[in-house]
């Protein structure tokens, strides 16, 4: 696939964790973003297109692994927490996966051979959150774990590591998921005031400013998290590596501070919607594989120049609102949220 299939996801919320609205209204401006990222890869010849495009890699996977983390920080390993888990991510990835690289091998020829362990497109998240959730009770014990998750983030791409369960890019984007982890509802609070919403809104609206400016001069790779500095992709010494990664984190970081002090705090139609970003994340992906490779919609659009970059965008919308609807989930949460009490011992028989 596209560059831009590397970005995608979203956090699968506990169903014993009570609903928090604003974090259900941040989820579900999030998965806006990556729906639209994901056609908006074939309008970067637009200079407009380009500059969104950079500008929502910047933010929205940061921003979901950060609320992956706070939503997962609890995670103590119990059998409850992994069948859940087995029953949220494992299944999926293993089903949508799959899935996606039968399909490309349908309309390209490729993965030949499948490599079911390498995820080439939206399961990449599941990998990473599975494999992070697992490592929570550790980066709770550490002595100073967010610096810890930055030095791994920073030194990672200086050598060569293999994309089994998108190794990489789960490593490059660890901070933001330790630092989730160690937000408090306070913490968040205390990002709502006028004050700090003025500031998140002049983030948003610099960096966007900065992207529209500048982004044809920077590669788009860098905002992947799993390139090491030195290959051609980011052709970078070690120091420059580590310089631009310490920026994009700290960018990061506070686009992610900034969307969650933006997103508003009652609840809405957009809260019962974020509640169901697992099945607009792994979803979308087969739509835009399929007018991708059996229409020209794309190509046709891109004619429009920016009249259809707006086209664009305003279906991207649509299309992510009605995969979170309510019939949606109803109808795919037997598959992506299944009942896996017969796979799993019962808890009362497990030894002491």
């Amino acid at each position: 696939m596209t560059a831009a299939t590397d970005t995608a996801t979203t956090a699968v919320q506990p169903p014993s964790t009570p609903r928090i609205a604003f974090i259900d209204n941040a989820r579900f401006l999030i998965m806006l973003m990556v729906v639209i990222a994901h056609p908006l890869f074939h309008f970067i010849s637009l200079d407009a297109g380009r500059a969104l495009y950079y500008w929502l890699n910047l933010l929205m996977m940061p921003a979901f692994a950060m609320l992956s983390g706070y939503i997962s920080r609890n995670f103590c390993g119990t059998p409850k927490e992994i069948q859940r888990t087995v029953s949220t991510l494992v299944i999926p990835y293993i089903i949508v996966e799959a899935s996606y690289q039968v399909l490309q091998r349908h309309f390209t020829g490729g993965p030949d051979p499948y490599m079911l362990l390498s995820p080439k497109w939206v399961a990449w998240f599941l990998a990473a959150l599975f494999l992070w959730r697992l490592t929570t009770p550790i980066w709770r014990n550490l002595r100073h774990p967010i610096i810890v998750s930055i030095v791994i983030s920073l030194i990672v791409p200086l050598t060569e590591v293999p994309n089994v369960f998108a190794i990489p890019k789960t490593l490059g984007m660890l901070p933001f998921y330790v630092i989730g982890m160690f937000m408090t509802i306070d913490r968040f609070e205390r990002l709502a005031t006028l004050r700090t919403r003025i500031a998140s809104a002049a983030v948003l609206i610099a960096v966007a400013v900065a992207c529209a400016l500048y982004s044809t001069n920077w590669d788009v790779s860098w905002t992947k998290w799993r390139h090491r500095y030195g290959e051609a992709a980011l052709d970078a010494t070690p120091l420059e590596g580590i310089a631009t990664r310490s920026v994009l984190i700290i960018v990061g970081l506070l686009m992610s501070f900034a969307i969650i002090s933006l997103a508003s705090r009652r609840y809405t139609w957009m809260s019962r919607c974020g509640e169901r970003t697992l099945y607009c994340y792994l979803l979308h992906g087969f739509v835009v594989m399929a007018l991708l490779h059996t229409t020209g919609v794309f190509e046709w659009l891109k004619g429009l120049q920016e009249v259809g970059l707006v086209i664009m965008i305003a279906g991207a919308i649509a299309l992510a609102i009605a995969l979170m609807s309510k019939t949606v989930a109803v109808l795919f949460k037997p598959i992506f949220e299944s009942n896996l009490d017969w796979a799993f011992r019962p808890r009362e028989r497990l030894p002491k």
